[in-house]
């Protein structure tokens, strides 16, 4: 007679008394005094009225943006210049095929250390070898914005399991191996910075007429990351945000195949529209601002209003 082996082993008594014993670390936030990183901050923001309201939305220091010759990306990066940015490293997986756009940044922006390194944000060792490169030619990090994304519309029954952890990788695990690289850099600075993800607005609802469950998931993780990392990360000054973009009038938004959906975007948006790049630079440029550092663990919607439907 043949006697099968129970399917689950019991817990043997050493080890449930090992797992009464455990600890696990606990946060620590920061105090808010006048010897922490989260401090109340003093703003000599001018003499003038004008001076103080440039003041109030100027950008210091040093960036990282990833997915940075991207439309969305390029965006942000010309307007955190030309609010004072001193020093840009873009990280672009196809960085190499878009010289153009770093020439035209140069040529705007000449007294501004600008560079690029193409970087694929899913590899561990390339992203900390990047942030390396870039602090060792800016300075110091003081903001990281991550633009770096891919999108997938698949039925999720057709869904292959390839395709479900692409997305994921590249979209929530890639922004956190840039996040966590930079933060890094960061703590040893003891400057504290500012982070933004770019989530969607399909982190807070299901998108119609296209399938894109893995793309959906993918924000609602950065979402949910970005607080966790606002609440670990406030004691080292350093504020994590994100931003929620609506549909926006892209190279990825365009095509006849697209169009019928694009026309049902717009019926279901009180706007009646997508939005434009540079609609979402005004909110890229408030949370990196000097004025912003009591900013954190925030999403900011910017859809038009599409998402009050």
């Amino acid at each position: 007679m043949t006697i099968l082996a129970p399917a689950t082993k019991p817990l043997a008594d050493s080890a449930r008394a090992d797992l009464s014993k455990r600890s696990i670390p606990h946060m620590v936030l920061s105090t808010g005094d006048a010897t922490s990183l989260t401090a109340p901050p003093s703003f000599d923001l001018g003499a003038t009225s004008i001076a103080c309201a440039l003041g109030r939305f100027r950008v210091l220091g040093n960036a990282i943006v990833t997915g940075g010759i991207g439309t969305l990306g390029l965006a942000a990066c010309s307007a955190l210049l030309e609010h004072g940015l001193s020093g840009l490293a873009i990280f672009d997986v196809n960085a190499s095929q878009e010289d153009r756009q770093l020439a035209l940044l140069r040529k705007r922006f000449p007294l501004c250390i600008i560079t690029c390194f193409q970087v694929d944000v899913t590899n561990e060792s390339a992203v900390q070898e990047a942030v390396d490169s870039a602090a060792a030619t800016l300075g110091t990090l003081d903001h990281l914005l991550c633009f770096s994304g891919v999108v997938g519309c698949v039925n999720t029954l057709d869904m292959t399991a390839a395709h479900w952890r692409r997305i994921l990788d590249v979209n929530t695990t890639g922004s956190f191996l840039c996040a966590q690289a930079v933060a890094r850099k960061m703590v040893d600075q003891g400057t504290g910075g500012s982070i933004i993800f770019t989530a969607s607005i399909s982190a807070h609802r299901v998108n119609y007429p296209q399938p894109q469950a893995a793309y959906n998931v993918s924000k609602a993780a950065l979402i949910t990351m970005k607080n966790c990392l606002a609440a670990e990360w406030a004691r080292y000054g350093i504020r994590s945000n994100s931003v929620s973009p609506g549909y926006m009038d892209t190279i990825l938004n365009e095509g006849l195949g697209i169009a019928e959906a694009r026309d049902i975007w717009a019926a279901r948006n009180p706007t009646g529209r997508m939005g434009t790049p540079d609609e979402l630079t005004g909110v890229i440029v408030m949370l990196s601002a000097v004025t912003s550092s009591y900013i954190n663990g925030t999403d900011i919607v910017v859809d038009g209003g599409a998402i009050v439907f």
